[in-house]
């Protein structure tokens, strides 16, 4: 109940976000409603000036049935309070539990002491702050069936689920919700696309995931960089692999056994990145999801920060689906487990194999940051603890001759850029092409070697680099000489 005293305050007070005042009703009293009403509730006060005078209102009966009315014409009713104070009536206006919500002359909220009319991109965003529109199961006109779908894309994903798999190619597509049935086509959601569209990145620039790997704690020093954007399977699993490729692995010998230990707790990694996929803003067209490797951490990132009604304190205790469509794909093929335990997963995937917990930062991007095993190097009678990167052992194996001959191609090009001939010459191999199929091309296939022109393998001007990946096998060589 506004009292007199508080009327005074408000006089005093001047417009505001929650404040208006108002000589009489107009024409633009339905857009002041429905601002309030999108904002934060306010109060209108009719029969005052601009400049805070009273001018006083009537109240009559048919006054108050006209705001009413008024009121119950927006899309949907906004609920109002009316009181009489004094000379001056006030109109309390309810922020909505529905929003947006809009009139005749479309949406407004309130900018300052302004009702402002909201844009599309603002009406966009207002949707989607409430929840009522999702990106995942908006219908996508431009994706165009079958031209554009990718059947093996569809068959590897069918493969690890548990669905009935007799059934019409359209007919599960339709049962998942990834596309639906509109006068005679197959109409694809967003989710459909980003799972088995044969270019993601056609319809969606955001589409992709970046993996850096730096040089020491900052990030100034970029040794190897990755951009995925094969569609959300192909992208988890191949920041995985880079993963993987860039970080070692210690290995225990004890009683004729070996232990392989990751630097890093795969699963945990595995979750966050699918869960950075998952839960990212994917309204944020200038952003994409980032995993980041440093010499003390990995960072793995996403757009849009936690989900709206979500803090960092309610992590592992509460879970809010941002992209409930793209959780129900990546479940099916059992990515995750759909019940909010994503966060504890990290945790426990950490912690129960003696990893430091994983931290989670939130702010524009949402970060999960994960710290390496702290192994330390020993031997004892009957246990040798040793480290190298995770390839290390299998990498000689593949190729036909010795490996100081793939170690000597590496070292060639550890700090300058360095021909095939030149690589050729390193490694003391008089047939090109043996050199060629056996070394140089599987060296490029296995991540150790970098060509500098990929797009044209074979151009006269092609140089070669060692890659982290190469370096940590020759840390590794060097290691076993000792």
């Amino acid at each position: 109940m506004t009292t007199p005293a508080d009327l005074n305050i408000l006089l005093q007070e001047g417009e505001g976000v929650t404040l208006e005042y108002k000589e009489r009703i107009n024409d633009s009293f339905a857009r002041e409603l429905v601002a309030f009403a999108n904002t934060a509730g306010g109060r209108i006060l009719l029969g005052v000036r601009d400049d805070g005078s009273v001018k006083g209102f009537p109240d009559t009966n048919d006054l108050r049935a006209r705001i009413q009315d008024i009121a119950r014409k927006c899309d949907p009713p906004v609920k109002v309070l009316l009181e009489q104070v004094g000379e001056v009536t006030v109109v309390t206006v309810r922020e909505s539990t529905e929003k947006p919500v809009q009139c005749s002359d479309g949406f407004f909220w309130r900018l300052g002491a302004v009702s402002q009319k909201l844009s599309r991109n603002e009406i966009r965003d207002l949707f989607q702050q409430e929840g009522a529109i999702r990106f995942d199961h908006a219908i996508n006109t431009r994706f165009s069936y079958p031209e554009d779908f990718d059947l093996d894309k569809f068959r590897n994903w069918l493969s690890k689920s548990t669905i009935y798999k007799d059934g019409s190619v359209e007919d599960i597509l339709v049962n998942i919700e990834a596309a639906e049935r509109s006068g005679g086509r197959l109409l694809f959601r967003n989710a459909g696309i980003l799972f088995f569209a044969k270019e993601p990145r056609r319809f969606f620039n955001q589409a992709y995931i970046t993996c850096l790997l730096f040089k020491g704690t900052v990030k100034v020093h970029i040794l190897d960089r990755k951009d995925f954007d094969g569609g959300i399977i192909a992208d988890i699993e191949d920041a995985l692999r880079f993963i993987e490729r860039n970080t070692r692995t210690a290995y225990r010998i004890e009683k004729l056994q070996r232990e392989d230990i990751p630097e890093y707790p795969m699963a945990a990694l595995r979750e966050a990145i699918t869960n950075a996929v998952m839960h990212r803003d994917w309204f944020i067209e200038g952003a994409n999801v980032f995993v980041e490797i440093f010499t003390d951490r990995i960072e793995v990132s996403s757009p849009g920060g936690l989900p709206k009604g979500m803090q960092v304190a309610d992590l592992g205790h509460k879970s809010v689906r941002r992209n409930p469509l793209i959780a129900d794909l990546l479940h099916r093929i059992a990515y995750i487990e759909k019940a909010g335990t994503g966060i504890k997963r990290m945790r426990d995937g950490a912690t129960s194999l003696g990893y430091p917990a994983p931290e989670f930062v939130s702010g524009s991007f949402f970060s999960t940051i994960f710290y390496p095993m702290p192994i330390a190097e020993t031997e004892k009678a009957g246990e040798k603890t040793r480290r190298h990167r995770a390839s290390t052992p299998q990498v000689p194996r593949r190729y036909p001759a010795s490996t100081p001959q793939v170690v000597n191609i590496l070292k060639a090009a550890l700090d300058e850029l360095k021909s095939r001939d030149e690589l050729q010459e390193a490694a003391e191999l008089k047939d090109r092409e043996n050199f060629r199929k056996n070394y140089l091309k599987l060296l490029v296939e296995d991540g150790l070697l970098e060509p500098m022109i990929p797009d044209k393998p074979s151009s006269p001007n092609q140089r070669y680099r060692t890659t982290a990946a190469g370096r940590a096998l020759i840390d590794a060589a060097r290691e076993e000489e000792s």
